[in-house]
């Protein structure tokens, strides 16, 4: 559209010119000599130009009418240079040449431009068709060895991943050893884990390594709305990866093309299913020992059709989990390196603060706490920089802003002082570390509970420990305010989720060792529904063991928030003062007297 306005505006531009350019010769009138005398002869000539053999006089009044030009043959006549001069007629002579140059320039300037105008049209004519037949080509980028490497020191927290793919780089380096004793690398392997663990990162390390080239495509770029688009840009993906060999190609978001093919809610998907279909013949097709290697990443290997994951093509499924304490901090370290960090600050102290965070969570949460240290005027990084980078990654940023009356900022202190004193003083419960009542997100106030180390299994009692924490902020404002408020909406709703898997998925129950409830999510492109595996009347029990334990929980912190009660209160209205508190500060107001 763009360049077609353009176009538009440059015709206009010169039909101006031209008519501006020739709207003085189409009032020209061509006469005898014997009238160009006439009018000189009745005063009527304003002034009169001469070229060769041609006059040209400008009149007072029209001749004919219209015309205020009228030209004529001059046959080098004398006299009429002399009655001119008689009769004060101003007159000029033009030599020849000029009049040929500018009857060429101005009669040659529309041609060169339609001329032109002709030639950018086919031109762009030809572009289409180029583009028609590069919509085709692979969209993979190739990144190559002059570019910035990546290797596996870049990459931690996921040391076993690492000793995994190392022999994947030595197969690329020295293929001849692997081809010499019989052993056949795996011509695929597919990366699993939740986003931010580094399974990108993982593959361009790899590349690093082995020193060959990287071909990166994401599963999306496959799919088009034309059917067979996607399969002839797999086609085209892996005959660039042989001219390569060897080499790596790696397809993010595998899970956008390789999705379970056929049954499913609208039936299936033609454009996609051929797309997979080509790539499982390539994966299956090419020679074992070519020297490429399809490295996959997806965060839904449950969704992928069977085909894909089968021996032959992906036959090896690492999964890339999110790092422990030791990785939190290695990872750390890497993305220090770039920053200034205080001495004081204790990267082990902080990794100890951020359980279940990311490669990606954690280096975003660095640059967070970079921004609040600029903010402040700091010249480096310190740990309560980072605690509020933590805060403001996990819940966003405080909504200072936000007018609260004073009984809603003392129903939101009693609040958060009912979980941190029932957190206290439950046994299996996590410490506090800090409590505020500054509102962030949709969060008016916040319990922060950290553990002691990474926890990957729970006990019954550690589970129902943590019910009795999110019910403390209900069960405080009941007992000291004697209200009900909407503020502990999310809590009942984690809590209620936490002992319905306690009954339905882990037989913490009187119903027996019995799991009623899948974990997995529900996928469209294979399951219209949830599957309900038991009966109207399992269900009613189910919900009635669901409600018992709530309301056992609810009972015992009913009485460990009425025995501490002074300590309660203390919090709060300590709360109320300074609107936040440390674990340091928490302690010593709760302390036994």
């Amino acid at each position: 559209m763009r360049t077609l306005v353009i176009w538009v505006f440059i015709i206009l531009i010169a039909s101006y010119l031209a008519i501006k350019v020739t709207e003085n010769s189409l009032n020209i009138k061509e006469t005898t000599y014997y009238e160009v005398w006439k009018q000189i002869e009745q005063n009527n000539v304003k002034k009169a130009e001469l070229k060769d053999n041609e006059i040209t006089i400008e009149l007072y009044k029209p001749y004919d009418i219209k015309y205020y030009k009228i030209k004529a043959y001059y046959p080098q006549d004398y006299e009429l240079i002399k009655t001119l001069k008689e009769k004060n007629i101003d007159f000029k002579y033009t030599p020849s040449g000029d009049s040929t140059i500018w009857f060429w320039i101005l009669n040659l300037i529309p041609v060169l431009l339609f001329v032109f105008l002709i030639l950018a049209f086919i031109r762009q004519a030809q572009s289409g068709n180029s583009q028609a037949f590069n919509f085709t080509k692979s969209r993979a980028k190739m990144f190559s060895q002059d570019m910035p490497k990546v290797t596996f020191n870049d990459v931690a927290g996921i040391d076993e991943v690492k000793e995994e793919l190392k022999e994947i780089v030595e197969f690329l380096k020295n293929r001849q050893k692997f081809i010499e004793i019989g052993a056949r690398i795996p011509k695929g392997v597919l990366l699993v884990g939740p986003p931010g663990t580094g399974k990108t990162l993982l593959g361009r390390a790899i590349a690093g390594e082995a020193g060959v080239p990287f071909l990166y495509v994401s599963g999306s770029e496959f799919v088009e709305m034309f059917v067979g688009v996607g399969a002839a840009r797999v086609r085209d993906l892996f005959e660039q990866a042989k001219r390569n060999a060897p080499c790596i190609i790696f397809i993010d978001e595998i899970d956008a093309v390789g999705r379970h093919r056929g049954a499913g809610l609208g039936g299936g998907h033609d454009e996609r299913e051929q797309t997979l279909n080509q790539l499982l013949v390539e994966m299956d097709g090419f020679e074992v020992n070519s020297g490429i290697i399809v490295i996959a990443a997806t965060n839904r290997p449950d969704i992928l059709d069977p085909a894909l994951q089968r021996p032959g093509r992906f036959d090896r499924q690492i999964f890339v989990g999110i790092p422990d304490v030791k990785g939190r901090e290695e990872i750390l370290k890497i993305h220090a390196k770039k920053k200034k960090i205080s001495p004081d600050l204790d990267l082990k102290e902080l990794a100890r603060r951020t359980p279940g965070f990311t490669g990606a969570d954690l280096e975003n949460m660095l640059n967070e706490a970079s921004l609040i240290a600029v903010r402040k005027g700091k010249k480096y990084i310190e740990l309560e920089d980072c605690e509020e980078a933590i805060e403001k990654v996990l819940m966003g940023p405080a909504r200072k802003s936000l007018v609260m009356t004073e009984e809603e900022r003392k129903i939101t202190a009693y609040h958060e002082a009912g979980h941190a004193i029932v957190a206290k003083f439950t046994p299996y419960t996590d410490p506090v570390k800090k409590i505020s009542i500054v509102p962030r997100g949709p969060s008016l106030g916040q319990t922060w509970q950290a553990p002691e180390k990474d926890k990957y299994n729970y006990k019954k009692e550690e589970l129902f420990s943590q019910i009795k924490v999110l019910l403390g902020g209900r069960v405080a404002e009941e007992v000291i305010l004697n209200i009900c408020t909407t503020g502990a909406e999310n809590d009942l709703e984690r809590a209620t989720k936490i002992a319905r898997s306690m009954v339905a998925r882990f037989g913490m129950s009187s119903l027996g060792l019995v799991s009623f409830e899948a974990s997995k999510e529900v996928f469209l492109g294979r399951d219209l529904i949830k599957e309900k595996r038991y009966s109207e009347g399992t269900a009613r029990l189910i919900d009635l063991e669901v409600s018992k334990i709530i309301h056992q929980a609810y009972n015992e912190v009913i009485e460990l928030i009425r025995k501490h009660q002074d300590k309660l209160i203390k919090v709060a209205e300590t709360l109320l003062q300074k609107e936040t508190i440390n674990e340091e500060e928490f302690n010593q107001l709760v302390q036994e007297n």
